[in-house]
């Protein structure tokens, strides 16, 4: 049997969608009985939303005033005195993941498995590498822990259909007094998250500026869309880190993603390769962006997008 522990990511009042991605992930290991943890200052109503995630037998309360926010530092030793008779530990492979996940692996002596998106056997798995270009296979020592990130654009959500049951418990682990937290800056849309987006839209360095990359904006609020960008783009200084979509930044896979003025290079394919429907606008008609498009359009993104707009808005 496979004893899965999963960790749920939130921002205090949901869980991320990441966390019902794991959940899937889970499910394909043989004979999977499947807990989530919830690390909260007050998890009630999160622990309440984990027992809903099909496939998941069992929910884990661990609240704590250190909890408040999830910084990693706290979280592993937590993790760590828990883990003692799971045989994996899995945690989604975003930004919260990457920093917390590697720090559980090495309180527990283990080596991370980095972005599973294939579960072959309970300790087989394959995960993409050099830019997702190679697919390896993984083999995880059989007598030890596996702790491992997954790969959210590899799998979909589990339905919100299951009824798990909810244990309540205390954590007897000593927590660091190193790191506190500060302060939260991050913007604020009230446009879908990027990750879990079903419709994106982005753009690249075409745009010009970060004035001019109001017109990717009023598209994205057109289609309901998340607002996505190159790594050219984000260099330059039109739009924040957190929107950038690529190797560097964020692995998406939402149903329709729409390239504005994007070139294609391999490092922003990689974060989109999962994407149902890519549909791609720039003047360029050799730009590598059309070599995976499903749709291509040649022309000025400065003519053709706000008539793009103009006809969905009606």
């Amino acid at each position: 049997m496979s004893k899965v522990l999963i960790i749920a990511e939130h921002d205090g009042a949901a869980l991320n969608l990441s966390t019902a991605k794991c959940v899937a992930c889970a499910s394909e290991l043989p004979d999977a009985e499947i807990s989530v943890g919830v690390f909260a200052e007050n998890g009630e109503a999160l622990a309440a939303e984990a027992a809903t995630l099909a496939g998941v037998s069992q929910v884990i309360r661990v609240d704590n005033a250190a909890n408040a926010n999830l910084l990693a530092a706290m979280l592993a030793p937590q993790i760590t005195a828990l883990a003692d008779g799971y045989s994996h530990i899995f945690g989604p492979s975003t930004t919260f993941g990457k920093d917390l996940m590697p720090r559980v692996a090495a309180l527990l002596g283990v080596n991370q498995i980095s972005d599973v998106m294939t579960v072959l056997g309970s300790h087989s798995f394959k995960r993409p590498t050099y830019a997702g270009n190679a697919i390896v296979t993984v083999e995880a020592p059989a007598d030890k822990t596996v702790v491992a990130t997954v790969r959210n654009a590899s799998y979909r959500a589990v339905a919100a259909d299951g009824s798990a049951a909810v244990e309540t418990t205390s954590v007897d682990a000593e927590l660091p007094d190193h790191t506190r937290f500060v302060e939260l800056k991050a913007g604020k849309s009230d446009r879908p998250d990027l990750q879990t987006a079903t419709t994106v839209v982005s753009g690249g360095r075409a745009l010009g500026s970060a004035e001019k990359f109001e017109i990717i904006y009023k598209l994205a609020d057109a289609m309901s869309a998340g607002v996505g960008a190159s790594r050219a783009a984000v260099d330059a200084g039109y739009v924040p880190n957190e929107m950038q979509v690529g190797q560097t930044g964020k692995i998406i896979a939402p149903d329709l993603y729409v390239a504005i003025g994007i070139s294609g290079a391999i490092q922003h394919l990689t974060g989109i390769k999962d994407a149902g429907t890519i549909v791609a606008i720039n003047k360029d008609a050799d730009a590598p962006i059309f070599e995976v498009a499903d749709i291509g359009l040649v022309g000025d993104l400065f003519s053709i997008v706000p008539e793009l707009e103009a006809a969905i808005s009606q």
